[in-house]
């Protein structure tokens, strides 16, 4: 066991661990003496990080039907299965609070990339959701679905749902419905406001989908045709999510040069519409505002000191991953992607795209403006083959390599993938995303879909956060730079986003509990992927259980698909038939 890992709160956690242990063990009468066992599953001997940031305490967790149903002094109890956990720390699963994977779990449900850092329950919906799909929003989804080589069978956020569960997954899943998605299901993708009908078919909309579950209604504000929506628009779509429950996720409309800007946006939305907000992968972007995130952190707890409920989270790395055609400015994407792409291939337009791009702006998310240089483009997943070899790439290489100009070699790309393309860009500074990390009111996020070494999704050149994010916290974080305590890092991943999210019942190791539970050496865990090797799967995790059933077992992926749809506190179960 290592004394980093563990630290000082060996000797002060003793007490506090013998109470639980005496008080939990109590409330169950001792241990049970029958011929039938009376747990599915004990894990024995472990360090229990209940996920709560109490100190760990030594104990035994037992589990039956899928729930936790006891935790304290088993060792005389029958199970049909015991782990000894000596030397390991049990903890609840990891609550991924944006996840992306919501066509590549049709494509592998076990989502191996997730598990193996221990995520059990992921949140999905950044902006676009997998539902409502009709009108242009399923013409805007077909190039994503084709390169996976799914069909969308379902029209309904409710209709989607449905069929997770018919399939299973190896992880739970909770979705927001897309405010862009609600959007280019009623206006298309034209940069204009709704008319009063559309608007009220949009507010119809969210009703509809908090009603079959989601969670709240979420926007991602760089991307068009989400800028061309107004604040007096989200207002109207964040009001209708309040009432049940629902909660407004945000990636807000700058991190760079109009960060202030964006950040008010969002209190006035969570203010008005008197509604929880969520800040996505909070970060500050752009070198010339690299230190600038102690004034972020004081903007939020003013918020916060004023009554907002106002909470955020993180991936920690330096550098995000999005769409490539993001670096083109909003007006150029008014119509939609085939629009934005005969754009590029007219000179006039195209020319004037190019001097946007190369004009510091604070009106829109400048990508170009806030990178040292196209070497800080990397190039990630392409739909065209003809183009895979530029995987992994950056952009400064390959404009080297076809002897054109960086900017109008990334244009070239997004015209030969048809605007398809993704892209990592390193953008942040390691100080900033330190600081965002390490505030109390800040979870964690993959931000990226689930992926595999195999099939398709190996094919493709991710970021590595799709790997290896939470084992990274772990062991950059927590066991090498003493950032965090390990029981910190763990409220961060369990407890904050359950709570966050309204998921009563998993978060946390207490009895009646789903048991949604992680057996890990705090002295290996670690992240393996890289920018140049992305698809490398997380070490450290001996054990993942998701309702009970081990998704990870003994170190290897099982066959289990024990995921459950997790539906928002507005959910009305269809009648019955």
């Amino acid at each position: 066991m290592s004394q980093s890992v563990f630290g000082r709160a060996r000797s002060s956690s003793f007490l506090l661990g013998a109470a639980a242990l005496a008080c939990t063990t109590l409330s169950f009468g001792g241990p049970a003496r029958s011929a039938e066992p009376r747990f599915d599953l004990i894990i024995a001997n472990g360090h229990v990080v209940d996920g709560t940031g109490s100190p760990w305490y030594s104990g035994d967790v037992g589990i039956r039907d899928g729930r936790i149903a006891a935790i304290g002094k088993l060792a005389k109890a029958t199970a049909k299965q015991r782990i000894d956990a000596t030397g390991k720390v049990v903890a609840p699963g990891f609550i991924d609070m944006l996840g992306q994977s919501e066509f590549t779990i049709l494509v592998d449900p076990r989502l191996p990339s997730k598990i193996y850092q221990g995520i059990t329950t992921e949140i999905t919906g950044e902006g676009n959701s997998a539902a409502p799909l009709s009108g242009h929003a399923r013409l805007e989804s077909a190039e994503a679905l084709e390169h996976y080589g799914l069909k969308a069978d379902w029209q309904t956020l409710g209709e989607y749902f449905a069929r997770l569960e018919r399939q299973g997954m190896g992880i739970n899943l909770a979705s927001y419905v897309g405010a862009t998605t609600l959007r280019e299901v009623v206006i298309g993708a034209d940069n204009r406001p709704p008319t009063a009908a559309e608007l009220e078919r949009m507010r119809a909309l969210v009703r509809e989908a908090m009603e079959q579950g989601a969670v709240g209604v979420s926007t991602s504000l760089e991307y068009a045709p989400a800028p061309y929506a107004s604040t007096e628009e989200l207002i109207a779509l964040a009001s209708e999510a309040a009432p049940y429950g629902g909660i407004y996720a945000t990636h807000i409309r700058s991190e760079g040069d109009g960060m202030v800007a964006a950040l008010d946006e969002t209190f006035r939305i969570a203010r008005e519409a008197h509604i929880p907000a969520e800040i996505w992968h909070l970060k500050v972007a752009g070198k010339k505002n690299w230190g600038h995130m102690p004034d972020v952190i004081k903007r939020i707890e003013a918020a916060r000191a004023a009554g907002l409920d106002i909470t955020a989270d993180t991936y920690a790395y330096t550098a995000w991953f999005n769409d490539m055609s993001a670096f083109v400015p909003p007006w150029a994407h008014d119509g939609g992607n085939e629009k934005m792409i005969a754009r590029l291939k007219d000179p006039a337009t195209r020319a004037r795209i190019v001097k946007d791009i190369k004009t510091p702006s604070d009106t829109w998310d400048n990508e170009w403006d806030e990178v040292a240089g196209p070497e800080s483009i990397l190039i990630g997943v392409v739909k065209n083959p003809a183009l895979h070899s530029l995987q992994g790439q950056t952009i400064a290489a390959i404009a080297k390599a076809r002897g054109k100009d960086p900017i109008e070699t990334l244009l070239d790309i997004l015209v030969e993938d048809n605007g398809f393309t993704g892209c990592a860009v390193f953008g942040m500074q390691e100080d900033d995303v330190a600081l965002a990390l390490v505030q109390p009111w800040v979870s964690v996020n993959n931000d990226s879909a689930g992926a595999s070494p195999e099939g398709i999704l190996g094919q493709e050149h991710p970021h590595p956060r799709a790997y290896g994010t939470f084992p990274r916290i772990l062991r950059k974080y927590v066991r090498e730079e003493h950032r965090l305590t390990l029981e910190d890092a763990i409220r961060k991943f369990s407890a904050l986003p359950a709570q966050r999210m309204r998921l009563i019942d998993r978060g946390v190791l207490k009895h009646g509990m789903w048991a949604d539970v992680v057996v890990f050496d705090p002295a290996t865990v670690a992240d393996r992927s890289t920018f140049s090797s992305p698809n490398e799967l997380a070490a450290g995790m001996q054990w993942v259980l998701v309702n009970g059933v081990a998704v990870i077992a003994d170190g290897k992926m099982t066959s289990a698909k024990p995921g459950k749809v997790l539906r928002g506190p507005g959910y009305k179960p269809p009648a019955a038939s």
